[in-house]
């Protein structure tokens, strides 16, 4: 079904918006992915607050360059690309990875990083990050650990004051 050059005018500014509003694009091909599946991931990303859009090729890219960011999508011409824009720059990768893990059809194809192509490397390495909540959990604990140890070690001292006490008091009678 065509669409009214209206309607993609409308679509182009709408996609140039989550352009601008996002840190990280990723680029995925769901050639072979049944409606059921490609609602559980919609349900999956939406979670995690990352938007997914399928858009043509040539809309995205004026979408794209009205939104002032440098992404070519030349290679993924002759691919149907889902496009999930995320706010965080881990979320939209981690997420689609996972999903891609469970269901070999859905296959990630490239992404943008604050407005910028990188690396299939670059997506794989993104994709295999923890989540921000996951490194503050990390740094918090490695800021904790040390206090612990000090913890234990001021205690040990006190321990071994009252083991001496009690043991002077059980010699006194």
């Amino acid at each position: 079904m065509a669409i009214s050059r209206k309607k993609k005018e409308e679509l182009v500014e709408e996609v140039a918006g989550k352009i601008k509003d996002s840190k990280s694009i990723v680029f995925a091909d769901f050639t072979g992915l049944s409606v059921d599946e490609i609602s559980e991931l919609r349900a999956k990303l939406r979670e995690q607050g990352v938007g997914l859009k399928v858009v043509k090729h040539n809309l995205f890219a004026l979408a794209a360059s009205k939104a002032g960011a440098d992404i070519d999508i030349k290679e993924l011409a002759g691919h149907p690309v889902a496009f999930a824009f995320s706010t965080d720059e881990v979320l939209g990768a981690k997420t689609i990875n996972d999903f891609a893990k469970g269901n070999e059809k859905l296959t990630m194809l490239g992404a943008a990083l604050e407005g910028k192509n990188i690396s299939m490397d670059e997506l794989k390495t993104l994709a295999n990050m923890p989540s921000r909540e996951e490194l503050y959990a990390k740094v918090v604990g490695s800021l904790a650990s040390p206090l612990r140890g000090m913890v234990g070690v001021l205690s040990g001292n006190l321990r071994g004051l009252v083991s001496v006490l009690n043991q002077y008091a059980d010699s006194r009678k």
